[in-house]
């Protein structure tokens, strides 16, 4: 029995010391990829930097030229590194102020839409008021064009036969191959349609997006022509907002399925905050034409609510529409609407919050990579009218969920809208000035890659410096959906080696706000 006891202690013993051998730390056998990206991953895979600092899960510069250098990854085979790719932060602050883009004589919210490579669109009020009476228009010609076109008193503007007919009160259409010159092919909706507020381009067909009455319920235009001056098919109401603002933004996912961002009042007084709000609105429909689902709020600043409520007048509810809006006797005058004491308009209702919120609104959106952003309007919580006023935008990676302010830019009442062409991002605004963007990657990124040829435990091999950036495409059959490819630097070259590790050098050479912020790293072997 005593000998059986000893047996049994031995075999026990050997059991656990192969337990501890196999929980010892070994070089890795079969190759992962490196991935680098929470705050913790950062400060285990940094031996060596300069000027930089993690925040949040980033890695950020702290002087115009910044290094780091990544630890050692060992294996106990040998391994070939394939490549590295670099991620920055989404929160894109490299913009560049310029002169209005798009047609000189563009007025209202404008709407901006590529059709394709060099088939880019501009939707807008036509404001003839610059007009002289003396000019004569002569045939002209333009590169790209093979239609009939007139010159005009507008400058890099023509017009082509649509663009002859008279004005319907409402949007006119812009073509442009270049983003330089324009032509003008008439109207694409009516006097009473006149509120545009987004667009989408589907099969051929452009989905024009107005509000009726102003700011309440998305209705829509279906146009397949673009040309002809004439507006397209009114399929009437597309989305019955429960609640007040519209004002709205339409994208389409990579599965076809139409998203609105669209206004809710029902937190804020409107009316004294640009008729915007802290709350937004998001509903989905298979086939943008109806049918829209409401989902989780892509942006909720609201303050706290005290359960009480009060009202505000909007002017053009009754008026435009007054048998879904019923007036009531204006109890006082409000000047700023031109509304007198006395006159009926119909009233909005809305929630009290404390304190003052922040408001945001007349939405626009992109995606790029499947990285979702939306820009809009935004009236600071202690602002004091326009002037206080600009362009904000928010990001998510997922559109069904909450997005995250990013930043804003500008001074006024932007109304914007969000277009790639020709190579560049263009934020659009109905004030005198516009943005133009390369894109949310921020220059400039350089990255080499060591590798342990010998095993003991030193890079004896470098690949070359290279300056690595994000590239940005048009993704076919979509307007909004941009195609990202990642900043990657390829190293299949490299040798085999049994230990690797990186470098990556950042130079901010920037003129504004942004930074290089290194947000994501993968190592693939």
């Amino acid at each position: 029995m005593k000998n059986q006891k000893t047996l049994i202690a031995i075999i026990v013993t050997l059991i656990m010391v192969a337990a501890c051998k196999t929980n010892q730390k070994e070089p890795l056998q079969v190759s992962e990829n490196w991935i680098i990206d929470s705050q913790e991953d950062w400060t285990r895979s940094i031996t060596n930097q300069n000027h930089i600092k993690i925040v949040d899960g980033n890695l950020r510069p702290t002087d115009s030229v910044a290094s780091f250098k990544s630890t050692f990854k060992k294996f106990s085979k040998k391994q070939a590194l394939s490549s590295i790719a670099v991620s920055q932060s989404p929160e894109w602050l490299n913009w560049k102020p310029v002169s209005n883009i798009g047609p000189s004589n563009l007025a209202d919210a404008p709407v901006a839409l590529q059709l394709g490579k060099g088939d880019y669109w501009m939707f807008g009020r036509y404001n003839g008021s610059q007009k002289n009476e003396k000019f004569k228009a002569e045939v002209a010609t333009l590169e790209g064009f093979e239609i009939p076109l007139k010159t005009t008193p507008f400058k890099n503007q023509y017009d082509a036969p649509g663009g002859l007919k008279s004005s319907l009160g409402g949007y006119h259409a812009w073509q442009s191959k270049d983003m330089v010159n324009w032509v003008h092919h008439g109207p694409v909706s009516e006097s009473f349609s006149k509120w545009v507020t987004s667009a989408e381009y589907v099969d051929g067909k452009l989905y024009l997006y107005y509000d009726f009455p102003n700011d309440q319920d998305p209705h829509l235009y279906i146009d397949e022509d673009l040309t002809d001056g004439v507006p397209g098919k009114n399929m009437g109401m597309a989305f019955n907002d429960p609640t007040h603002g519209s004002d709205c933004a339409i994208i389409r996912d990579l599965e076809g399925d139409f998203h609105l961002i669209v206004e809710d009042w029902s937190p804020i007084n409107a009316s004294t905050h640009a008729w915007d709000s802290p709350l937004a609105v998001h509903a989905v429909s298979a086939d943008g034409k109806g049918g829209f689902k409401t989902l989780v709020p892509p942006v909720d600043e609201r303050t706290k609510p005290t359960g009480e409520f009060a009202e505000y007048v909007h002017p053009h509810w009754h008026a435009e529409a007054p048998d879904r809006f019923p007036a009531k006797v204006a109890k006082e005058d409000v000047p700023q609407h031109r509304v007198k004491k006395g006159d009926k308009k119909a009233y909005a209702k809305y929630e009290i919050h404390e304190p003052e919120q922040n408001a945001y609104g007349d939405w626009a959106s992109i995606s790029i990579g499947g990285q979702y952003y939306l820009f809009a309007d935004f009236d600071p919580a202690n602002g004091h009218g326009r002037k206080d006023m600009s362009v904000a935008w928010f990001t998510s990676d997922d559109i069904n969920k909450q997005f995250t302010f990013c930043g804003n830019i500008g001074q006024g009442h932007p109304d914007p809208d969000i277009m790639y062409a020709e190579g560049k991002f263009y934020l659009v605004t109905q004030m005198n000035t516009d943005y133009i963007s390369d894109g949310p990657w921020v220059e400039t990124v350089e990255v080499r890659a060591g590798v342990d040829t010998t095993n003991d435990g030193e890079s004896d091999e470098w690949s070359d410096w290279k300056v690595v950036k994000e590239q940005y495409n048009i993704i076919e059959g979509f307007s909004k959906q941009i195609e990202r490819t990642p900043a990657q630097l390829d190293l299949s070259g490299l040798p085999e080696g049994y230990g690797f590790q990186f470098e990556v050098r950042i130079i901010d050479v920037t003129q504004n706000e942004s930074k290089p912020i290194i947000d994501k790293i993968v190592v693939e072997f």
